[in-house]
């Protein structure tokens, strides 16, 4: 019987407790104003456009950001781009002046030995008739044709000129001179051999010039 007291007390005290709540609920609603209502509307609406502007806000900073780092990559490929092209003109560069040691290596002592060879070639056009003399001049001739030699093996070459056109890339003119049955601007005499090594004039040949 205690019991039935007891459970019937717990389940009034429950149904009275849900009827407070209910009428809570009334009042508040109750004391809610229209205006309080129209506020709160507002409210959330100028929350919503805050964290809408605040998104966007985000976006633009990102945007500028990654146009930022574009701009900083792009910087760096051009820096590479003019970094690799540098190295590669200084390596073609440091090529070709090897190359050219190598090709023109014989330059120095050629230029110093062809002033040998032209006082060889004038002992040598002098004739004599003693018989020692003659001796020596064999051996001027065998000198002679060693160190011709030796030229023409490192690229060394005599340049053409008796009876060509003047050309002023392999001739120097020291004089000139009428000449018949000769047109103007032709080579008429060698004053002084000229020579090329490989495809660079070594020394240009002066010449006597008809006019």
């Amino acid at each position: 019987m205690q019991e039935e007291n007891v459970k019937e007390k717990e389940t009034t005290a429950e149904e009275t407790c849900e009827e407070v709540k209910e009428d809570v609920k009334e009042t508040v609603s109750e004391e809610t104003t229209p205006e309080e209502k129209q506020e709160e509307t507002e409210n959330k609406k100028e929350d919503k456009k805050g964290a809408k502007f605040g998104k966007k806000k985000r976006i633009e900073e990102l945007e500028e950001e990654n146009a930022k780092l574009k701009e900083e990559l792009a910087a760096s490929k051009n820096a590479y781009f003019k970094a690799y092209a540098d190295a590669e003109n200084l390596k073609k560069r440091l090529q070709s002046e090897a190359d050219n040691v190598r090709k023109y290596r014989i330059q120095g002592f050629a230029t110093e030995v062809l002033p040998v060879i032209d006082n060889l070639e004038r002992a040598l056009d002098v004739k004599v008739d003693d018989p020692n003399v003659k001796n020596y001049a064999k051996g001027f001739e065998m000198i002679y044709q060693q160190l011709v030699h030796i030229l023409e093996m490192e690229g060394v070459k005599e340049i053409e000129a008796k009876d060509k056109p003047f050309d002023p890339n392999f001739h120097q003119a020291l004089m000139q001179e009428a000449k018949e049955g000769v047109e103007p601007g032709m080579v008429i005499e060698v004053l002084q051999k000229g020579y090329m090594l490989k495809d660079r004039v070594l020394r240009a040949t002066l010449v006597k010039v008809s006019e």
